[in-house]
């Protein structure tokens, strides 16, 4: 299976992390979230890697050819960011007409991606798609889904106020060429995975359950948390010294200021 990771955002709820480092490159105990997934997914079963860049991309290319990743990952630049959707239309050749996985590299996870794997393969006749789903503390923030007694989804909430339980789209995905080929019926560039492809294939949507660890790294305050809460796995001595060039450049005050915004706002 090969997977893309979607990386090419700006982070501006990450703010003033983000103001020098691309989000992809946020790091958790020294080691940025763009490692975390190369790990989960080149170690368990995916082959090859694609992953797209637009803001700060010259960061994300120096971490990765310097990292251990390097020979199994490819790089596109979006000078327009595409979307979700978007994103993967522009790149279908990579996924050479097989099933393929799609995940947001702003997300911190821990699942097994060979068992997700395996959990599509043996989905009900007729679904097309997998989504990663998770428990959230926070519904009115996330994707809510309903599921039928199979693990199908019937409905999909997306970010409202009152929503009907805590069951939440994790953002990682295993599509079948099927739905590739609908979204290109689509006719449009710039296409958006949650608003216009999971509607569509309600019913056809089958549910991995991730009970270990799931978090957007979407703000400063879970950022904050996922820096207490997240389990301690070091880096390689390449990885960690390829982050560490570019968080000591202007004499240091990124990686002064990242230890700063860690230690002095208590975890609630």
């Amino acid at each position: 299976m090969r997977a893309l990771l979607l990386a090419a955002g700006f982070g501006t709820r990450l703010l003033p992390l983000t103001q020098h480092l691309p989000k992809c490159l946020v790091p958790i105990h020294g080691r940025p979230l763009l490692d975390y997934w190369l790990e989960t997914l080149l170690n368990h079963g995916v082959e090859e890697v694609l992953i797209n860049t637009h803001y700060l991309a010259p960061l994300v290319l120096r971490f990765l050819n310097q990292s251990s990743w390097s020979s199994r990952v490819t790089v596109v630049h979006e000078e327009r960011l595409l979307g979700t959707g978007g994103t993967i239309l522009k790149n279908r050749a990579f996924f050479q007409e097989e099933s393929f996985m799609v995940a947001h590299a702003d997300n911190l996870t821990i699942f097994d991606a060979s068992d997700f794997t395996s959990h599509h393969n043996g989905r009900p006749t007729g679904t097309e798609m997998t989504m990663m789903v998770f428990e959230t503390p926070d519904p009115q923030s996330c994707g809510i889904v309903e599921l039928d007694s199979k693990g199908v989804v019937q409905a999909f909430h997306e970010k409202v106020v009152n929503p009907p339980g805590n069951l939440a789209n994790g953002a990682v995905y295993i599509l079948e060429p099927l739905v590739l080929e609908w979204m290109a019926g689509m006719g449009k560039k710039q296409v958006d995975l949650s608003t216009e492809v999971i509607p569509h294939f309600l019913g056809k949507l089958f549910t991995y359950q991730n009970t270990l660890y799931h978090r957007d790294i979407g703000t400063m305050k879970s950022w904050i948390e996922a820096n207490h809460d997240f389990p301690i796995k070091p880096a390689t001595a390449q990885n960690e010294k390829a982050l560490l060039g570019i968080l000591k450049t202007e004499d240091g005050q990124l990686v002064r200021t990242i230890n700063m915004l860690c230690t002095s706002q208590p975890h609630k």
